[in-house]
């Protein structure tokens, strides 16, 4: 992280060093291109927020004209690499100290600015009004502090998962992330600066101050610098973190000798804050005397929360602030005394992006032509810092870093996300089936695993990419950047919410994009297409001169099968690295035999004897064997039976998975080859969607909004997820309304392990929901 100043360590004073430059593309990414700004300044940070255009990499694909003759090794399609422009917001978070010199940096390097106004809210928008205007030539146009709040934490709450989470100080996992809920109305916000306000939140734009109190983040503050002579707020929460409070306080075993049994009072209870300073004739260290401070200033606060929120009948209480700023024992301490005054009924919640919800708001307020709320926003982890453990004894070099510069990116998303009408019960949905944060063992496998992988990855994205001289560069780049991400994720799991194998894909595919390499296994994929597609006619002849129902099990262990060919698998991309021969019945040999680990294909063939289904999503996974070899003959016998098929294929590329785009290509052509195909796209029986994802993994929380509208009209009854990533890492767990199928071989002998398999295990789930008979077709 590039410094904007250095600290004169002799007198604890900033100094700013004009001769220090900072490089756009680390603090003030794609600040060439910005196009609105927002500014939120507090009493000792600033936020500031800016929309920018980003050019970047994509990997695009078209067919080619077949209607003339062709010899037999052109290439099914031609994969061309364009420039695509999509929208990005940065927030960046420094301290006020800085504030000039970051404001000469940001007019040095606007290049052609539309905006002529900047929105600003927080105090420092009137203390700092004429500096803004005088630097940047820009109209401070101020907005309303609590507005901006409000508008930026629903904000955040919408698009980003696990933004909110709670903090169990002595669990395994102190951070415990919620998923995303669209349903985020009502909620109370609690937001302690100086003082505290206290905000009831019903909707979008309607929410109400219901009250507040003078004792809050000032009083700390203030009362602090009293008792110990420490000026500095951090310092002070230092301290804090340090102190023995029972030192200071009364207790109430102090009074009774014990607990207060008939009043429920236990005897470790604070009886009276600061109750024994009175009486002792003794010095109190300053440790104590802020931890003590801390707790009852914490206490209050919870308390008056606890009511408000029973008085309006709320269970979220979210708080922020900046008495917050992510503190383990502010954390701790409201936790507590939230728990205690509500015995669980009410909920503390904290945010992971607190700090900047007004700048958030005041861009909002400042982009409303524009209306960002009709798109989906996602959290770019190759530019975001992530949220930072502050507790400032474990960290004091990571302390100092985010104190001089932490940063927020979100990517405007093509397409509108939301839940998998399917879900059972979208609000209880965890896409993932193991949180690395709380399993330790499985956290260290995986991020060694990641970090093996590298340099095949690198390998992999300079071969895409021969003609560009920079290529290796760029991948050397990405390689720098993505093993410093698995660094910072092994000191601090939380960083990015809950870490998973899924959010570890994601963060390397975003990476990849931010050096310029969209799709490193285009080629291969290439490559495997045209290969499949020769043997398509020869395996369905197979298939068709089976009984039916050994053509049932074929078609179950040719999907299967097809399902080996997967190159994020390090099992199986080594097999294809070295024996090129390597094929589809070859890998139907690797098949574990039955019974499998998971084995539901009796209770699966029983119901195929049944109704056909009225449709069927299906969730494919793999480009070449996998999509043409094992799904599409699986599709062919759905058709045949009178089913509607949904195939929803990614969005953009992840590894060797096939895009919607790929798919688009391979299914017109199977359909040359195959009148069922052919028919079934003729009368709208076989649909090609857009998942929305362009991961190797699946989140039936945000899918893209077409597809969900397909699922309601076509009234879809049974879905199947194919492949390690959308039906093992992810979605294993998940319960749906209506028949699912989850279909995966495991390539990975850890997992094997740990799921009690072994390499090439088979897993075949086939599951009904509780009340459904599973033989009526799914109505």
């Amino acid at each position: 992280m590039a410094e904007c100043g250095a600290v004169d360590g002799g007198s604890g004073s900033h100094t700013m060093d004009k001769s220090i430059t900072l490089p756009p593309d680390q603090i003030f990414r794609n600040l060439e291109n910005a196009k609105r700004f927002a500014i939120d300044i507090g009493g000792s940070l600033t936020k500031l927020a800016y929309y920018s255009t980003v050019q970047h990499k994509v990997a695009k694909v078209r067919s080619f004209d077949h209607t003339a003759k062709e010899a037999p090794s052109d290439k099914l399609y031609e994969i061309s690499v364009q420039e695509e422009v999509t929208a990005r917001l940065h927030f960046i978070k420094f301290e006020n100290a800085y504030i000039e010199t970051c404001l000469d940096f940001i007019k040095d390097h606007l290049v052609n600015t539309e905006t002529k106004v900047i929105k600003a809210t927080g105090g420092g928008a009137h203390k700092f009004k004429e500096l803004i205007e005088k630097k940047l030539g820009l109209k401070v146009d101020k907005e309303d502090e609590m507005t901006c709040l409000i508008k930026g934490c629903n904000f955040v709450l919408k698009n980003i998962p696990h933004e909110a989470f709670v903090y169990a100080r002595h669990a395994d996992s102190e951070f415990r992330f919620q998923t995303t809920n669209p349903d985020i109305f009502p909620y109370l916000l609690v937001n302690i600066g100086s003082g505290v306000s206290i905000v009831k939140v019903e909707s979008e734009d309607k929410f109400e101050r219901i009250g507040g109190s003078s004792i809050g983040g000032g009083t700390f503050w203030g009362l602090g610098a009293l008792l110990t002579k420490t000026k500095r707020f951090d310092e002070l929460l230092q301290l804090a973190s340090k102190g023995q409070h029972t030192n200071v306080d009364m207790l109430v075993k102090d009074i009774y000798g014990g607990s207060y049994g008939c009043l429920g009072l236990t005897g470790d209870l604070i009886a009276s804050s600061f109750g024994k300073s009175a009486t002792a004739d003794k010095d109190f260290c300053k440790e104590d005397m802020a931890k003590s401070l801390l707790h009852m200033i914490s206490n209050d606060i919870g308390q008056l929360a606890c009511l408000y929120a029973k008085l309006h009948r709320l269970s979220r209480v979210y708080f922020g602030g900046f008495f917050i700023r992510g503190h383990p024992v502010t954390m701790h301490t409201i936790t507590y005394s939230i728990n205690f005054f509500t015995k669980g009924e009410v909920q503390a919640l904290f945010l992971r992006h607190e700090g900047y919800l007004g700048a958030i708001g005041a861009f909002l307020k400042g982009a409303e032509e524009d209306n960002p709320n009709q798109y989906s926003w996602g959290e770019n982890y190759a530019g975001s810092s992530g949220l930072m453990s502050v507790s400032p004894e474990m960290n004091p070099l990571q302390r100092a870093r985010s104190g001089t510069f932490d940063m927020l990116e979100m990517d405007r998303l093509e397409r509108q996300l939301v839940n998998l009408p399917l879900l059972q019960d979208p609000s209880s949905y965890i896409p993932d089936t193991v949180d690395l944060t709380e399993d330790a063992p499985a956290r260290e496998y995986w991020l060694y695993c990641f970090e093996e992988a590298l340099d095949g990855v690198v390998k992999r994205a300079v071969a895409s990419q021969p003609d560009p001289q920079d290529a290796a560069t760029r991948a050397e780049k990405f390689c720098q950047k993505y093993r410093h991400k698995l660094q910072t994720l092994r000191h601090q799991p939380f960083a990015y919410g809950s870490l998973t194998v899924r959010s570890l894909l994601d963060t390397r595919e975003h990476c990849l994009n931010e050096f310029n390499f969209p799709d490193p296994y285009s080629k291969i994929k290439q490559q495997e297409n045209d290969m499949a597609l020769k043997y398509f006619q020869k395996a369905v002849k197979v298939l068709e001169q089976l009984s039916w129902e050994d053509r049932q099990f074929a078609l179950v262990r040719g999907v299967l099968a097809g399902n080996v060919f997967d190159w994020g698998a390090k099992a199986v991309s080594d097999v294809l690295e070295s024996d090129p021969e390597f094929g589809f019945e070859e890998a139907k040999q690797q098949l574990e035999e039955r019974p499998w680990l998971v084995d539901c294909f009796d209770r699966w063939l029983e119901r195929m004897k049944g109704p056909p289904h009225k449709c069927a999503l299906f969730f494919v996974d793999n480009s070449g064997v996998d999509i043409i070899l094992g799904v599409m003959p699986f599709v062919r016998e759905l058709l045949s039976r009178g089913t509607e098929v949904v195939l929803a294929s990614n969005s953009g590329p992840a590894l060797n998975d096939v895009t919607n785009g790929e798919l688009q290509i391979l299914t017109e052509r199977i359909a040359a080859m195959d009148p069922v195909i052919e028919s079934g796209l003729k009368e709208d029986r076989l649909t090609l969607v857009q998942s929305g994802s362009s991961s190797p993994c699946l989140d039936l929380s945000r899918l893209d909004k077409v597809l969900a509208m397909v699922v309601r009209e076509r009234q879809t009854d049974l879905v199947i997820i194919e492949g390690m990533g959308r039906a093992i890492h992810t979605n294993y767990y998940a319960t749906l309304s209506c028949e699912s199928l989850k279909m995966a071989v495991l390539k990975n002998s850890w997992l094997a392990d740990r799921l009690g398999g072994k390499l090439f295990s088979v897993v075949f789930k086939y599951e009904v929901p509780a009340g459904k008979c599973p033989d009526s077709g799914g109505s």
